[in-house]
C-alpha cells in the first residue's frame, strides 16, 4: 500500500460475514482517513483501527489524482458528518478523493443482496447476533440495521410513488391521443405506461422486503428482551 491509495476491508452486517466493503484513503504514515462508524464522521485513524483485524485491499484505478492531491482532498473533509448509506457513504467519499466523482459501486448491489434473502431466512442469523451480544451491543446492532433499512426505504418510496403517477399520466395521454385519432401516439403512451407499471411493481416488491426485514429485526429484538 502507498500514500494516496484507496483501500478497503470487508465488514459484516449483523452476523452476515463480508457483506460490504469499508473504504478509506491511506495517508502513507500508518493512518487512514475514512467515514468511521458508529460516529459517522470522517476521521483519521490508525490502520489497525480501520482494519479491525481484517485484510486490507487496494482498489485499482486506470486514472486518478496524484497521491498528494488525493490525501489533500481527504484531509479537506475531516470532521464531516453527512454520512448517507445511499448517497454519501465511505466508498462515495474515498472515490471522490481519488477521482473527483462521488460514486459507490457496492451500493448498486445492496438492494439485490437484501432482496435475494427472504426475511424468514434472516431470522436465525439476526436472532443469533442479538442473542450473543450484550444488551447495549444488541441495541446498537438493531439501530444500525434499522437505520440502513430506513435509508433504502426513503430512497425507494419516492421512486415508487413517481412510477405510479407516471402510469396515470401516460394512461391519460393514451386516452387523449385516441380521441384525436392518433393511434401511433396512443401506442407509444401505452408502452410508457407499461414500463412505469413494471418499475412500480419492482419497487413495491423491494419496499415489501424492507418492511418484512424491519418486522424481522424488531421481532427478534423483542424476543431477546
Amino acid at each position: 500500500m502507498m500514500r494516496g491509495d484507496q483501500i478497503y476491508v470487508m465488514r459484516e452486517w449483523l452476523n452476515f460475514q463480508e457483506v460490504y466493503q469499508h473504504h478509506g484513503i491511506d495517508c502513507g504514515d500508518g493512518t487512514v482517513i475514512h467515514y468511521r462508524k458508529p460516529s459517522e464522521t470522517i476521521e483519521c485513524t490508525s490502520l489497525e483501527t480501520f482494519a479491525l483485524g481484517g485484510s486490507i485491499y487496494i482498489k485499482p484505478y486506470a486514472t486518478c489524482f496524484l497521491p498528494e492531491v488525493v490525501v489533500h482532498r481527504a484531509q479537506s473533509r475531516l470532521g464531516e458528518q453527512q454520512y448517507n448509506l445511499l448517497s454519501n457513504n465511505c466508498e462515495h467519499f474515498a472515490t471522490w478523493c481519488k477521482t473527483g466523482v462521488n460514486y459507490s459501486d457496492q451500493i448498486q448491489d445492496f438492494m439485490p443482496y437484501l432482496g435475494a434473502i427472504a426475511p424468514r431466512q434472516l431470522s436465525e442469523p439476526i436472532a443469533q447476533a442479538l442473542r450473543t451480544s450484550s444488551p447495549a451491543e444488541a441495541t446498537r446492532l438493531l439501530n444500525q440495521a434499522l437505520a440502513d433499512v430506513k435509508q433504502v426505504w426513503d430512497d425507494l418510496q419516492p421512486k415508487y410513488h413517481q412510477a405510479r403517477e407516471d402510469m396515470t399520466t401516460w394512461e391519460r395521454v393514451a386516452f387523449e391521443a385516441l380521441k384525436q385519432g392518433r393511434e401511433d401516439l396512443a401506442r407509444a403512451a401505452i408502452e410508457r405506461k407499461l414500463s412505469a407499471k413494471t418499475q412500480a411493481t419492482q419497487l413495491q416488491a423491494k419496499l415489501e422486503q424492507m418492511a418484512s426485514l424491519t418486522e424481522t429485526l424488531l421481532e427478534n429484538h423483542r424476543a431477546r428482551a
